[in-house]
This record gives structure tokens, sequence and C-alpha cells, in this order.
């Protein structure tokens, strides 16, 4: 079976030099490739000279995670893409559970690792941490966070189990599955194009794994922190065309009628804490959201499964009940 690891960069020269030696070192098994979305620091010339085995892909232009890998893998040969962030510390055998798993189960197409926080070793990091869900309104939420609260690593979560969606901060995809699916959907940029990505494979029938044994740790928001006006503008907007292309076409509407409630309430809240910048980054998402909204619902492909969520509304068990923790939802 052939790996090919894929690092996408833009201008991340201080993120590679901290974090690419672990990927060189620990992944014996796979080809490593630098996906160089137009940098104009020098993160090519630093990894040429210092790690002359990683191959080099360069597009043309900076059109996100979603376009820059779409772009990127026309060029890599394997049977497995790994596509992780460059702020992704890798750890020794981390490769080597994730290959198990696909040569023993066919029907896997999608894996995700357990990601804890760089920053924090102990604790599950906020981008997939033990594996990622939806409620029926799209929200989405972890095994080990939920919204903003993060959970300490126990071993709670030392299994390997189906899950919904992986993290796009190392997510392992069989390259077949990669081209039925038209790879990921470059309109969303960045945020939630996995989410949309695993969804579309779920609506085919394929499975969504989280393996517990391979292990690696994020720094997270190395690109947009937590609180920036364009994070928080492709979040509202790409969870709404998500929806628009994924529903069943009898939730289609209702759902993205409470959505957009539950959205004017968000920025309220944002209104009420003097969050002028979100409360704007919130109307912008949704006027960009009609203009694609037609083009998007013709992506809408024959079948949407009913069964796509296990929790009605993590919002209200969150902000309401005040359930924090994964395992405490099936108990509410």
């Amino acid at each position: 079976m052939k790996i090919a690891v894929v690092i996408l960069n833009w201008n991340g020269v201080q993120l590679l030099e901290q974090f690419i030696p672990s990927v060189v070192e620990y992944s014996p098994e796979a080809t490593i490739y630098l996906a160089d979305n137009a940098s104009t620091d020098d993160s090519i010339s630093f990894v040429m000279a210092n790690f002359p085995s990683v191959k080099i892909v360069k597009n043309d232009s900076n059109s996100g995670f979603a376009g820059g890998y779409n772009e990127a893998l026309k060029h890599i040969d394997a049977d497995v893409y790994a596509l992780i962030n460059s702020d992704i510390e890798v750890t020794k055998n981390w490769l080597q559970p994730i290959i198990k798993a696909f040569e023993n189960e066919s029907q896997t197409a999608i894996i995700q690792p357990k990601i804890l926080d760089f920053k924090s070793k102990e604790y599950f990091e906020y981008a997939g941490a033990a594996g990622g869900f939806i409620d029926k309104y799209g929200y989405p939420y972890c095994r080990g966070r939920i919204f903003d609260t993060l959970e300490k690593d126990n071993g709670q979560y030392n299994d390997n189990c189906e899950i919904f969606w992986a993290s796009g901060a190392c997510f392992f995809i069989r390259s077949s599955v990669y081209d039925e699916l038209k790879g990921f959907d470059a309109d969303f940029f960045a945020h939630q194009e996995e989410i949309d990505l695993c969804w579309r494979a779920f609506n085919k029938g394929h499975q969504i794994k989280y393996i517990s044994e391979s292990l690696v740790f994020h720094v997270g928001g190395a690109t947009l922190q937590q609180g920036n006006p364009k994070k928080t503008y492709l979040n509202f907007r790409n969870s709404l065309l998500m929806l628009t292309k994924n529903l069943p076409k009898d939730k289609l509407y209702w759902v993205l009628f409470c959505r957009m409630v539950l959205d004017a309430a968000a920025g309220i809240q944002f209104i009420s804490q003097g969050k002028f910048k979100q409360f704007l980054a919130i109307l912008k998402a949704h006027g960009s959201f009609y203009r694609l909204f037609l083009a998007n619902y013709k992506k809408r492909d024959k079948f949407q499964s009913e069964k796509y969520y296990n929790q009605k509304s993590i919002v209200y068990l969150y902000f309401v009940k005040k359930v924090q923790i994964f395992k405490h939802l099936f108990n509410s």
C-alpha cells in the first residue's frame, strides 16, 4: 500500500522548521510531500535544503485548504493520502495502525488518529479530538471536545470506532474515494470542508473511523485563531453550504430556517458582548450563502441518509442543560 503524507503550506516556514522533522523521522512507510500554496517566504528553499527526501508540489495560487489539496493531489500517486497540517507533530509508529486498518477493512474509507493539544499535551485538541459528529442542525462536536470545552485524555477514548467526520488537521483517505467524491469542495476555501467531504462519503455508504493507537499533537489556530472574524465568517457560511448539499430533502428547509434563527441569536450575543466584527462576519456569511445557494443545491447527490446525527441539539444540551462531556450526552 502506497502512502503519501501531504503537508499543505502557505508561508509557514517557521512551522515547517518546528514540525516537519518529526514527520520525516517517523514516517518511513510513506512518501512525504510538501504541497505549497504559492508561498512568498522561504518555505520551499528551506525544505529542499534540509529535507531533500521530501517531494515538492507547487500550486500556482493560494486556493485555501480545499482547493490547495485538490490541485496538489492531482500530481501525487498513492493508495492513501495522509493530509496533515503544517502544525502537526507526529509520534513514533503513528502510521502503522492506520495502514493496518486500511489493509484489513475494505469498507473503511477515511480515518482520523487521536489528536491531542501540542500546547497542553494531556488534553484533546479542538480540531478533531477523538473523532467528530454533528447534531441535527449541523453543529459539529467531538469525542473529547464540545464547543470550547476540552477534555483531559485519561484513556477514555482509547478505542477504535466509527465516527461521522474526521479532522482535516490529520486526515487519511483512500485516493479512490477522494477521486469518487471529486475531492474537497473548493467553494469552502477553508473550514468544515472535511466535514462536508465525510458527509458525502457517509451518504455513499463509506465508513469513517477513529484509530486511537495513532497519536499526533496539533497546535491549532496557526493560520486563523479562534475569534478571528474571517474564521467566524467561513465557519458560519460553510456550515450552511454543507447543510444545503447534504441534508435529506424533507429536512432541508426546516433545518436551514432553524439555523438562521440560531445564527441570529449568536449575532445578538456578539453585539451584547461588544464583538461587532463577529456580528458583521455572520451577516457577511449569510450574504455569501444566499449568493451561493443555488449553485450548491445543484451539487446534491441523489441520496442523503436520514441517519446523519445521534443528538438533536448539541446547542441545547451544552448551553441549557450544561452537558460538557461527550459521554454524558447519552445520559441526558
